[in-house]
C-alpha cells in the first residue's frame, strides 16, 4: 500500500467526526493530541525511538537548542555552550570505546582455559580511568557553564536537572 492511499477518507471511517475538504488536517490534529496525551513527542516527521544511545551531553537529543530555549541564551553564550558541549560529548564518546575495549578484554579473560585475572584487573582498571575522565569533564563543563549563565538562568538549569528533564 503506498503512502496516499492512506490518505483517503476511506481509511478515516471509524473517525466520524472526519468529514469536510480539510479531513486530513483534523485527523493529524486528532493524532498529534493522541500522542500528547500518551506523553509521546509530537512535531516529528518520523517517529524516534529514544534508547540511552539515543541522549546526548545532557541526557537529551538536543541540547544545545533544548537549552538555546529553555535558558533563553543569547548568541555569544550559545556559541560558549557549543564547545563545552562538544568537550563532553567528546569524552563521552571515548568513554564508551574504553568500555567496548575493557568487555573485549573481560572476555578474553574468561576465554582461556585458566582465568586470566591480570586481564581482568585490566580492564576494571580501564572503565574506573574512564569514569574518572568523564567525571572530570562533566565537573568542569557544569563549571563552566555555571559561570557562563545569569542567575536566572543558573536558577532555570537547576529545575531542569532537579526535576529529571536533563540528566548529567
Amino acid at each position: 500500500m503506498c503512502h496516499a492511499s492512506r490518505r483517503e477518507p476511506r481509511h478515516f471511517e471509524r473517525f466520524p467526526f472526519l468529514h469536510g475538504p480539510d479531513w486530513l488536517e483534523q485527523y493529524e490534529h486528532y493524532q498529534r493530541s493522541a500522542r500528547r496525551d500518551r506523553g509521546e513527542r509530537t512535531g516529528c516527521f518520523m517517529p524516534h525511538h529514544h534508547h540511552e544511545a539515543d541522549r546526548s551531553a545532557f541526557g537529551v537529543r538536543r541540547p544545545l537548542r533544548f537549552l538555546a530555549h529553555k535558558l533563553d541564551l543569547d548568541d555569544r553564550q550559545i556559541a560558549a555552550l557549543v564547545r563545552i558541549l562538544d568537550e563532553l560529548k567528546t569524552e563521552r564518546a571515548q568513554a564508551e570505546v574504553d568500555d567496548r575495549r575493557s568487555l573485549a578484554e573481560f572476555a578474553d579473560a574468561v576465554a582461556g582455559e585458566a582465568f586470566d585475572a591480570a586481564k581482568a584487573a585490566s580492564a576494571g582498571e580501564r572503565r574506573v580511568q574512564s569514569a574518572a575522565r568523564v567525571r572530570e569533564t562533566l565537573i568542569r563543563a557544569l563549571q563552566e557553564i555555571h559561570a557562563l549563565l545569569t542567575p536566572e538562568q543558573r536558577q532555570r538549569l537547576a529545575y531542569l536537572i532537579r526535576s529529571g528533564v536533563l540528566t548529567v
